[in-house]
Formats: C-alpha cells, structure tokens, sequence
C-alpha cells in the first residue's frame, strides 16, 4: 500500500512537471508569434506609409500616432499572455496544494481508521476472552471458594474494562454534537485526592502523589467531564510507566496566566516525541505504530480530554518531563 502510495504520488508530480514545461514552451511560443506578429504588422505599415508620402524615413514612422497605437495594441497582448501564464501557475499550485492536502487528510484518516479497527479489535478480544476462560472453568470445575472469588473478581475486572471501553466511545460521539458541560462548584482538592485514593486501591504497585500550593477557589466546572479528565491522565501515566511507577499531579493559581487554575500531571514513561505531541490529541491517534505497541488503548483518552478541557474554555498542553516522560499542563479559567 505504501509502495502504491508513493508510485502515484511521483507519478502526480511528473504529469505536473510536464504541464509546468508545456505551459512555458507555449508562453515563451505565444511571445514569440506575438513579437513576429507585430514587426510583419509594423514593417507592412511602414512601407504603405512611405508609399503614400505620410514619413519619409524610419524615424517619422517611430514617431507617428499608428506606429504608437500599433505598438500599445502589442504590449496589451504580451501582458495579456503574462497575465494568463500568472494565473495559471497560481491556479496550478493552489491545485496541487488542495490536492495535497486532501491527500495527506484521506490516509491520516485511513491510518486513524486502521489504528482505531486494530485496537478496538484487541481491546474487545481480550476482556471477552478472559471473561469466557472464567465462565469455561467455573462451568467445569469444581473449585476451592477462595479460588471461585478470586475468577469471578477477575471477570468484573474485564467487564469493568469493557464498559469503560463502551462509556468512551458513546462519550467521544457525544462530544461531537451533544456534549455541554453541567458546570457546578467544584472543589478541586477534594475531587483529586478523591481520585488518587481510588488509584492508589486499583494500581497498588504505583506511587501517586498529590501537590497543592496556596488555596485553591471553587471552580465552576463539570464533575464527571472533570473526573474523566483526571482519571484519563492518571491512568495514561501507568500504563506508560509500567509498574512501580510513578504518577504526580500538582495544582496551582498561576498568576503568570491571569490568576487561571494550573493542573499538571506528571509521568517517568517513555515520552512523546516531539512531532507527535500536537496530534496525541487527535481522536483515535496514537503515538507509535498499531503493529508494535503493546500498551492498551483505542486513541480516545487524550481526545475526551482535550474537548472537555476545550467545553470549560481551557487549553492542554504535554511537555518533556525531567529526567523522563512527560508532563500535561491544564489551565482552566475561575469564572
């Protein structure tokens, strides 16, 4: 398919080129004809002129009234053909340039299309997989109570997945149409610390940790867009750090963005490279190769964030963390 791709796109550029040479050899033709054109026009006219008794020499001629409208009828032609040979190369590589683009669009798109198949396919195979396996031996063996509780805990913990996998793809359509943001007073402290205490019960082997500076005011805000947004970022930074990481969310008035509240949430993962941090936002992106990665995911987290940031009138950014992994920086508006 790459292969394809890059065959007709060098094919696209040759045909352009060749437009690009037939247009100049006519141009420079029509010049040419127009010049010759207007010497046979002006000599014909001399020699009548002469005949006639009107000049007497070349110099008379040069300087009557025809030989000037004659001339000025000429260099209207010569700017006519640049006029037409300008606009034609503007149109020609605003063409390519649209072309282009809604080529670039339609395989960013394929590839999100094929990303997106590739993940959810695994990310639905193996929670129905694992549920099944549970149900198989229950069906068929007769266990120990102790090891009974434990299969079933194991198999909400998939049907846990699953729905968290079905809530995330009704919510990032709904975002796209019907999605508006029931604000209430919040009280950001509490809901962090509130989040980071279930974390901390689900991802035992994960050090999180909690930083506030100064008071912090209400924010008007929606609990449960604001609560996916944590909860989002939280978990991307253990899925990315792997166990016995480590996850840090600090929040702030920063006075430097006009007193807004600052929420930044660090992780020690791999990182984002540098020319993929403004598309991790991208519904359905992933940063990597679908084939490679073994890290779970559909490319939804950082889109639901990102627009629910967007509905409170506040802007994401992720910066390099020191020494690794990543830093996402929320800056969300008091009133």
């Amino acid at each position: 398919m790459e292969k394809q791709n890059i065959r007709l796109r060098f094919l696209s550029y040759l045909v352009i080129a060749y437009m690009m040479m037939a247009f100049t050899w006519w141009t420079v033709l029509l010049f040419t004809k127009n010049r010759d054109a207007f010497e046979a026009k002006s000599e014909l006219m001399k020699i009548g002129m002469i005949a006639e008794g009107v000049i007497k020499n070349n110099s008379q001629f040069l300087a009557s009234a025809q030989y000037e409208s004659l001339s000025k009828h000429y260099t209207r032609q010569e700017w006519m053909i640049v006029g037409e040979a300008v606009v034609f190369v503007i149109s020609l590589v605003f063409g390519v340039y649209l072309i282009n683009r809604g080529y670039n669009k339609e395989m960013i798109a394929s590839q999100q299309s094929r990303n997106f198949l590739l993940s959810i396919t695994h990310e639905l195979k193996s929670p129905i997989a694992s549920i099944r396996l549970v149900l198989e031996t229950l069906l068929k063996r007769e266990l120990p109570r102790e090891k009974t509780s434990q299969l079933q805990g194991n198999a909400l913990k998939e049907t846990e997945r699953l729905n968290t996998l079905v809530n995330n793809l009704l919510f990032s359509a709904k975002l796209e149409s019907a999605y508006q943001a029931n604000k209430e007073p919040l009280d950001l402290h509490e809901l962090l610390e509130e989040i980071i205490a279930k974390l901390s019960d689900k991802y035992p082997d994960t050090h999180f940790s909690f930083k506030q500076e100064g008071e912090m005011p209400y924010f008007q805000g929606d609990k449960m867009g604001m609560i996916s947004v944590v909860l989002n970022l939280l978990e991307n930074a253990v899925k990315y750090s792997g166990n016995g990481g480590k996850a840090d969310i600090e929040a702030y008035l920063s006075m430097q963005e006009n007193g807004q509240i600052k929420l930044q949430v660090k992780d020690q993962g791999v990182g984002i490279p540098e020319k993929e941090k403004k598309q991790i936002f991208q519904k359905f992106y992933r940063v990597g190769n679908e084939d490679t990665r073994t890290a779970k995911g559909t490319g939804l987290g950082l889109y639901i964030v990102d627009q629910i940031i967007r509905a409170h009138s506040g802007r994401i950014s992720v910066h390099d963390n020191d020494p690794k992994g990543s830093i996402f920086e929320i800056l969300l508006p008091v009133n």
